[in-house]
């Protein structure tokens, strides 16, 4: 455990700053931070941090997944640099409806803890919370855009969708397309689009032989040309949803998750 100037590894919160107040918004505007290695990620191993008064966790680099898991079907999001997690919040589900949440980190990953005390330094600069705020809020909207995209019947359309959404945050333009540098597998990949992993990997096979989406080194391209070909997808309908129905196995009830962080 150590310790970071969050506005310093984070600049975007510095930018409602009066420039004569930047350096003592530094010194000020400290938080506890840790580093987590890739692989399965509890966050409760976590639970002796002074979670009680904090606006969350920081991601101030790396990568992590968070996936839901409600009676078999699976559903999940993304979050990298800037996002703000709180994973003691409790989860609630129906009596006797299986509900699972489950983190992994994908890419070494450094956290920062916006404890009380950072709350209170803050205080004296509403901008910074602000901010924050707004992260939250943003992170609420993407997520009503997940839930939107996993409405889409062909699985091609989903994944290139999520692709393009990928691309807007973590892309980079090259001569063949855009080049996505995230190591995503097919089972977080059909998380990402509520889909049955073996789905997902006919799907993406069936888009790399279109020439619109395929694998590379250390990550995805995404063709240059999937734009043109997105509204087909989206607006067909095809065996795929078969498919998708099909591969779905029955699944056992178990008791509902619980949280394992300490209770506020």
């Amino acid at each position: 455990m150590g310790a970071v100037a969050v506005i310093d590894v984070d600049p975007d919160l510095a930018e409602g700053l009066p420039e004569g107040e930047r350096e003592t918004a530094s010194r000020r505007l400290v938080a506890p931070s840790f580093e987590l290695s890739p692989g399965p990620w509890a966050p409760e191993q976590h639970n002796h941090l002074p979670v009680h008064g904090a606006l969350g966790l920081l991601v101030i680099s790396g990568l992590l997944s968070r996936t839901l898991t409600l009676e078999g079907r699976a559903t999940g999001e993304l979050l990298g640099s800037g996002d703000v997690l709180r994973p003691w919040d409790p989860r609630e589900a129906p009596p006797g409806i299986s509900c699972e949440i489950q983190w992994a980190v994908l890419a070494p990953t450094r956290l920062a803890l916006l404890d009380r005390r950072f709350v209170s330094a803050a205080a004296r600069w509403p901008s910074v919370l602000e901010e924050i705020a707004l992260r939250l809020v943003r992170r609420s909207a993407n997520l009503s855009l997940q839930l939107a995209l996993g409405q889409v019947p062909r699985i091609e359309g989903r994944l290139l969708l999520l692709f393009w959404r990928l691309a807007e945050r973590w892309g980079r333009v090259t001569p063949d397309g855009f080049f996505i540098p995230l190591r995503l597998t097919h089972e977080t990949l059909a998380a990402l689009v509520a889909a049955r992993r073996p789905s997902v990997t006919s799907a993406l096979g069936r888009l790399a032989e279109a020439n619109l989406l395929e694998r590379r080194d250390g990550g995805w391209l995404l063709h240059r040309d999937a734009d043109s070909h997105l509204v087909e997808f989206l607006a067909a309908r095809d065996a795929g949803d078969r498919e998708e129905r099909a591969s779905a196995p029955p699944t056992p009830r178990s008791a509902p998750a619980t949280s394992g962080w300490p209770s506020r």
